[in-house]
C-alpha cells in the first residue's frame, strides 16, 4: 500500500527485454536505502517487486521485473533509458497517510489533452476519462496519476481536471507532461470497491427483507 507522496524523482538506467517480460533497473538513492529482495517500490503509480540485482545494478539503484499484465495496463513499457519516474517505498503501518490510499494497482493509462499553466498557484491538467473509470472519478475524489495522489476537481464529458500546486510540478514527473502524453490512472480504492459491490448487487438483486 502507498500514499500517493512521491518521495523521489529517480531514473531508468536499463530497460531489458526478455519475451514478454521487461526487467528495469532503476537509480533511486532514497527509496533504495533500506529496500531490500521482495520489498514493494511503486513506479509512475505501479507497484514492483524489489528483484535480485544483477552484476551492472549500483549503489542506489534496483531491478524490477514487469509482466505483460502490467505493460498492458500501464505506460511502463514505453519506458526508455534516461527516462524520469515518479518513486515512492511501501508506506509504513502506523505512518501518517499525506495523500490517500493507493494501492499501486494502476487500470488504465490515459492521453494528457491539455495544462492551463497557472503563474504562481499551479497548473491545472486535463486528461481523458475512460469510460470503465466515470462512476469512480469524481469531483472532489481522489485519483492517482503516475503514482501522485491528486483531487479531482472536475469530472465528466470524457475528461476529468486536476491542480497541480507548485511542490507537485517540481517534486514529481507531471510538470513536465504535455498534450498527447500517456499518463497511468487508478481510482480511490474505496470508491472502485464500493462500485464493484453495488454493480453486483445490481445484477443479482438486492436481498429482500422479511417480513415482520
Amino acid at each position: 500500500m502507498f500514499t500517493g507522496i512521491i518521495e523521489e524523482v529517480g531514473s531508468v538506467r536499463a530497460v531489458q527485454r526478455a519475451g514478454g517480460l521487461v526487467r528495469l533497473r532503476i537509480r533511486g538513492p532514497r527509496v533504495t536505502r533500506d529496500a531490500a529482495y521482495g520489498d514493494s517500490i511503486a513506479v509512475n503509480g505501479l507497484c514492483l517487486t524489489v528483484a535480485d540485482p544483477g552484476p551492472d545494478t549500483g549503489p542506489g539503484e534496483f531491478t524490477a521485473d514487469v509482466i505483460p499484465e502490467t505493460l498492458n495496463r500501464s505506460a511502463l513499457g514505453q519506458l526508455r533509458r534516461g527516462d524520469a519516474v515518479n518513486l515512492e517505498r511501501a508506506m509504513r503501518l502506523g505512518a501518517r497517510l499525506g495523500g490517500h490510499l493507493v494501492q499501486g494497482h494502476v487500470h488504465t493509462t490515459a492521453k494528457v489533452l491539455r495544462r492551463d499553466r497557472g503563474a504562481v498557484q499551479g497548473d491545472v491538467l486535463h486528461a481523458e476519462l475512460p469510460p470503465g473509470l466515470a462512476q469512480v472519478v469524481a469531483a472532489k475524489g481522489s485519483v492517482a496519476v503516475d503514482g501522485v495522489s491528486l483531487t479531482v476537481i472536475a469530472a465528466g464529458c470524457g475528461e476529468f481536471s486536476v491542480g497541480l500546486i507548485p511542490a507537485t510540478l517540481a517534486g514529481t514527473t507531471l510538470g513536465t507532461l504535455a498534450p498527447g502524453d500517456l499518463v497511468n490512472l487508478e481510482p480511490d480504492p474505496v470508491a472502485t470497491h464500493v462500485a464493484r459491490c453495488v454493480e453486483r448487487l445490481i445484477a443479482t438483486g438486492a436481498p429482500g427483507q422479511a417480513a415482520s
